[in-house]
């Protein structure tokens, strides 16, 4: 099967692996979550709160507390941390004396993959798009406003502050397709937690979920789950199909990452306990390796998630196109990302045969050398 066919067909199974997409309503309108779904605030904000705690001489539970206020609004986080740690605070004081630290964070927030994509394809084709978000208003336009064209690209932006309550309840995104003016039955929300899949469906309409690896539970409930918004396909909706695959490849925003490099495998470099990359980066990318700082290879990286252990652990494969027969091994190494290939189908490039691994070497290291990704090697 020709690269091409093969993507198409793995890119629809991912769509649709767990429930087929629902053809009786035509989608004429897509609202987005921000945090985690389109905006990599979580990662950029690490820390924040531990350091906050430190100064009252509280421990934070790290771990725990992720899981238990996920998809909160900052109030409602606010009351439940000052009164589990005992913080000599009011929810109110709390808020106001923790949100600068947060503000400063928020502007070296980065869109997760393939996020710029789909808003600029779907702003280019005039599909109406909501920001519906459990974040009050005020925080939300901080938190876009380093994000070029974000603002504009949405003709509704809401925060909790502005309905009755924030998710699970419906009323976010009810009020978005009011005031957009289309019908519940003809939206797609694209979520990433649990919280905002449930005020979908009691919203009544479709749902793409892009969870995080905590957030297992959104395939119960989501109409497709993916893992990255890389994979999202819009003609399954009835919505224009991306147009800016370039001969079998995708360009990317670039993503770095480095660790150390053994047997094959890089060995990513953690920061705080979490890994360096979002979760949503899976797939099977090309770019360039650096090893030990002067010696630079193409390279093909499949990403994936080893649920095997009691802990989820990443795997990343390295497969370097040209590499010049010295070993290589229990070196650090450097990767830079430029292009995807295809979505994660639970299978390494180890296990591919050696046929499709030698195609895809060819097309990648092809395609290194097009202007749309040969550029990137200067940056890197």
């Amino acid at each position: 099967m020709p690269i091409t066919q093969r993507l198409d067909f793995c890119a629809t199974m991912s769509c649709c692996e767990h429930k087929t997409c629902d053809k009786e309503a035509k989608i004429l309108a897509v609202i987005f979550d921000l945090d985690g779904t389109l905006l990599d605030t979580g990662r950029s904000t690490r820390g924040v709160l531990q350091g906050f705690f430190a100064k009252y001489g509280k421990e934070l539970d790290t771990e725990k507390e992720k899981k238990k206020r996920l998809g909160m609004t900052q109030k409602e986080s606010a009351a439940i941390l000052v009164k589990d740690y005992d913080l000599p605070l009011t929810p109110e004081e709390f808020v106001k004396e923790i949100t600068p630290f947060y503000r400063e964070k928020w502007a070296e927030a980065k869109a997760l993959p393939g996020a710029n994509r789909l808003l600029k394809h779907l702003q280019k084709h005039g599909v109406p798009m909501a920001l519906a978000s459990n974040s009050s208003s005020e925080y939300i336009h901080a938190k876009i406003s380093n994000q070029k064209g974000w603002k504009q690209s949405f003709s509704v932006i809401l925060g909790s502050d502005q309905v009755k309550s924030g998710k699970p309840s419906p009323y976010l995104f009810e009020e978005a397709a009011k005031k957009m003016g289309v019908d519940a039955a003809n939206c797609l929300v694209i979520e990433d937690s649990l919280i905002g899949v449930e005020a979908a469906k009691a919203a009544k309409m479709k749902v793409a979920a892009v969870p995080s690896r905590r957030e297992a539970d959104c395939h119960a409930l989501a109409n497709v789950v993916l893992h990255s918004l890389l994979e999202f396909r819009p003609e399954l909706w009835g919505l224009p199909a991306f147009d800016d695959w370039v001969d079998n490849v995708l360009p990317v925003e670039p993503i770095q990452v480095s660790g150390s490099y053994v047997g094959g495998f890089l060995n990513e470099v953690k920061g705080d306990g979490t890994f360096s990359l979002p979760d949503q980066v899976v797939g099977v990318y090309f770019g360039w390796a650096t090893v030990d700082r002067d010696r630079n290879f193409k390279a093909i990286v499949s990403i994936n998630w080893d649920h095997s252990l009691c802990a989820a652990n990443r795997k990343i494969y390295v497969c370097l196109i040209d590499e010049d027969g010295d070993p290589i091994s229990n070196q650090q190494m450097q990767i830079f990302l430029v292009g995807y290939m295809r979505e994660c189908n639970n299978k390494e490039l180890t296990a591919v045969d050696s046929g499709a691994l030698q195609e895809y070497k060819s097309i990648a290291s092809v395609s290194l050398d097009l202007p749309e990704f040969a550029h990137h090697f200067c940056v890197f």
